[in-house]
């Protein structure tokens, strides 16, 4: 059974490593822009990366998710149908939010304590980021996944290498410029991507998009939930603290996140996720019950040693702290074992979506009160742990409704 198994995600091997190979090209970019730039200015790219991820549910409303389902079990004749109009109904949402956005520029600049400028950065970066993961949901619906990888790491060394030209060529020191030239590759992927798939405008559905948008509902309002909780934290800094804190905290809290990130989407996401679809429910909620606790801790003490790299490599432009650093590694065991949790009730359908959205729903106002509270109190050292505790809310109710929902058949072992 085992060779079995291991024969069918053969396939899988290369474009997972090329593409873990492109994350990781991508996450070293961030990490020679921390370093180059200095913190002040790292910390105002936080700003507008964390405030289009923000966006960027609201603009792509979860239709990527519903291109990975639909577009494998279409009829090739209907692929081009689905393709164009959720490029169309995107592209329209993405504009429509980018307007509502400038127009209320006024309260929003106040509300996140930024500039008009940093705010529309923000908007144009998510729209970016919107039409780059809806093209690449097309290929890898499309099970183009040797294209897409390569793709991946050729926009990523190329973003790599521009954004070594103006550190180290031109003496570039400000966010604004790394800013652009990401929103350059993200649409450069797209408009590759777009054209190998061949997307003809023409054939937009008004009819299709609203059974797509009905399609994606569930995923958005995850979406939602977890990309405020997960990123509103940098918000509150900059309000509370200022733009260097962000950039150090991005340093502490940012880098393992996308270690994780790259861990679950090059990792997981091919190999793990079929085989927690086809499972037994009631056992797997057992079985991660139990491994909770060792993934967290794992994951807390690959973190702390790998921050022992990160911060070699900033020689010093950044404050190293072994307090500090315990505390992020902390946050971080705890939010990969509330993602552990997360992604099996997602591999549930409707039943385990319904559970999550309702421990989301139960757990924010308290989790973003105690990450406030923390933030406004003790600024940089009051994020992690603001962090921390509001993984920590979040895995209980996970954990607790998992147990509830998924209790074993009588009799089952």
């Amino acid at each position: 059974m085992l060779k079995a198994r291991a024969a069918r995600l053969r396939w899988a091997a290369g474009p997972t490593l090329v593409s873990a190979l492109a994350s990781g090209t991508a996450a070293a970019t961030t990490l020679v822009i921390a370093r180059g730039a200095g913190a002040s200015a790292f910390g105002q790219f936080t700003v507008v990366l964390s405030i289009a991820l923000i966006v960027t549910v609201g603009m792509l409303t979860s239709l990527h998710y519903v291109m990975l389902q639909e577009l494998p079990r279409a009829d090739p004749g209907r692929r081009p149908e689905l393709m164009a109009t959720a490029l169309l109904a995107t592209l329209a949402v993405s504009a429509g939010l980018a307007a509502l956005g400038v127009l209320a520029a006024p309260l929003l600049t106040a509300a996140l304590n930024v500039d008009t400028r940093t705010l529309v950065l923000g908007l144009a970066l998510a729209a970016s980021m919107t039409v780059n993961q809806l093209a690449e949901s097309f290929l890898r619906g499309l099970r183009r996944f040797a294209f897409v990888a390569w793709l991946k790491l050729a926009v990523a060394i190329v973003y790599l290498a521009g954004a070594s030209w103006c550190l180290l060529a031109l003496g570039v020191r400000e966010a604004e410029p790394y800013v652009m030239a990401l929103i350059a590759t993200n649409v450069g992927f797209a408009l590759t991507a777009v054209g190998a798939v061949r997307v003809r405008p023409r054939l937009w559905s008004a009819r299709l998009a609203r059974s797509l948008y009905r399609h994606g509902m569930y995923v958005t309002a995850i979406a939602a939930l977890t990309g405020v909780l997960f990123g509103i934290d940098v918000i509150f800094l900059n309000h509370w603290a200022g733009p260097a804190d962000v950039g150090v905290y991005s340093v502490y809290n940012g880098f393992p996140k996308r270690l994780l990130g790259v861990l679950f989407t090059d990792g997981v996401g091919l190999v793990l996720l079929p085989v927690m679809a086809t499972a037994d429910k009631p056992l797997l909620m057992r079985r991660i019950a139990r491994l909770a606790p060792a993934v967290a801790g794992a994951t807390a003490v690959v973190s702390f040693a790998a921050s022992t790299v990160f911060f070699l490599l900033m020689r010093g432009a950044y404050p190293y702290s072994t307090g500090l650093m315990a505390l992020s590694a902390l946050g971080i065991g705890v939010h990969t074992a509330f993602n552990l949790y997360s992604v099996a009730l997602s591999m549930d359908g409707v039943r385990g979506a319904r559970v999550l959205i309702r421990c989301l729903l139960a757990g924010t106002p308290l989790a973003l009160a105690a990450l406030a509270a923390c933030v406004r109190w003790q600024g940089l050292a009051g994020g992690l742990v603001g962090f921390a505790l509001a993984n920590l809310v979040l895995l209980a109710a996970v954990a607790v409704a998992a147990a509830r929902v998924y209790r074993p058949e009588e009799g089952a072992a």
